[in-house]
């Protein structure tokens, strides 16, 4: 198995974070990882992009090309990075910010203000979404990594959301 994976958005939406979260919950499955990131100058707004290799084997060229999957976390990713995703890939976006017809998604930005009272979870409800809808890590691994990546003191509030997102799946 070898996926490639494109977590995508703008500066402030914890796009890079996403990726770390998603390595770290891989090298707790005992599977291989590369990560790299990519973002403009701006502290937030600016388009920024978390780069993800998973694979059972080792990895010799840690760039991903074409994702097999692509998260896009706002409209300006998606219109960025569509032209990449790979023939019959998977995409996951926030619908309420992602206009698309092509693809799933859930509106996590929506879900974070109306479930745990602030976006600034709604990366993490997407991880929730994406967890399920790929099995790609498992659960338990991707919460240890949630608890140890995120700030201190919003470990509980960080693993609602992701549950939020994770049960998401179940009512596609």
């Amino acid at each position: 198995m070898r996926k490639g994976l494109r977590f995508s958005g703008f500066g402030g939406q914890g796009v890079i974070l996403m990726g770390h979260i998603v390595g770290k919950a891989c090298v707790l499955d005992d599977k291989n990882v590369t990560l790299t990131q990519s973002y403009g100058p701006e502290a937030r707004g600016g388009a920024c992009s978390t780069d993800l290799i998973i694979s059972d084997e080792s990895i010799y060229y840690p760039h991903v090309r074409k994702p097999d999957i692509l998260i896009a976390m706002s409209q300006s990713a998606l219109t960025t990075y569509l032209p990449s995703l790979a023939e019959g890939g998977i995409l996951l976006v926030d619908t309420g910010l992602v206009k698309s017809a092509e693809g799933k998604g859930i509106p996590a930005t929506e879900l974070a203000e109306s479930k745990i009272g602030t976006r600034l979870v709604s990366n993490i409800i997407m991880l929730g979404y994406f967890t399920a809808v790929t099995g790609l890590v498992s659960k338990e691994s991707i919460k240890k990594a949630i608890s140890t990546l995120v700030p201190k003191g919003t470990e509980e509030k960080n693993i609602k959301a992701f549950d939020i997102g994770y049960g998401e799946e179940k009512t596609d």
